[in-house]
């Protein structure tokens, strides 16, 4: 009984999604707000996203703090959304985004039922997610300076989305197997929320790069 209760201890899921839901809240109130933030805001926003992100990585046993900076992040992340999710409304039309953002939403709940019920272990993979993230990047930085073929950002934005189903399946395998405490929960709502949103942007490029040829 007492190894039962260690171990719900630390799986306090209740917390964790009412913690995540929440900040999904204020990430769309964010994102309404977004329209009246001038666009030369959204690069400064977008910094100090990745300075939140940073101080929370190293505070992150500091639970109130922890909370305080997820939410503010998640408001940003909101503001600065709205740009992008403008741009690709002008592109495709609000109705492909939201169907963009339907199959987002369904992929991203049943990899993470399939892989809190089969309980099958997916940490193994986080050596090679962490690779093909950076692999991202430096495309990403080439790609300001280099045009690439449609093909190439095709290949690219599907390389994205294998990633981030990837680390959907890691980050909630670790949470599965690994467990973890009420300190961890800012962190890791952060985690998937990023694997949601970056499995979201580039369903949305690659559709974007397909409606173009």
């Amino acid at each position: 009984m007492a190894d039962f209760t260690t171990q719900a201890a630390r799986r306090p899921y209740s917390k964790l999604f009412a913690a995540f839901f929440s900040g999904l809240l204020l990430t769309t109130v964010g994102l309404y707000s977004g329209q009246y933030v001038p666009g030369e805001w959204m690069i400064p926003l977008s910094i100090v996203e990745i300075g939140m992100i940073v101080m929370m990585m190293f505070i992150r046993k500091r639970q109130a703090i922890g909370y305080l900076l997820m939410y503010a992040f998640m408001f940003v992340s909101g503001l600065t959304l709205f740009s992008v999710i403008s741009r690709y409304i002008s592109l495709l039309g609000a109705s492909v985004v939201l169907q963009a953002f339907t199959v987002t939403t369904v992929s991203f709940g049943a990899i993470a039922i399939y892989t809190m019920v089969s309980k099958r272990d997916f940490t193994f993979l986080g050596g090679f997610l962490f690779l093909g993230l950076i692999a991202l990047i430096v495309i990403s930085l080439f790609s300001i300076f280099i045009p690439f073929s449609s093909t190439t950002m095709m290949i690219y934005s599907g390389m994205g989305i294998l990633i981030f189903i990837g680390y959907t399946l890691f980050d909630f395998s670790r949470l599965t197997v690994h467990g973890f405490t009420d300190q961890d929960i800012p962190m890791i709502v952060v985690s998937i929320y990023l694997d949601f949103i970056n499995l979201f942007l580039y369903i949305l490029q690659f559709i974007g790069i397909g409606s173009r040829d």
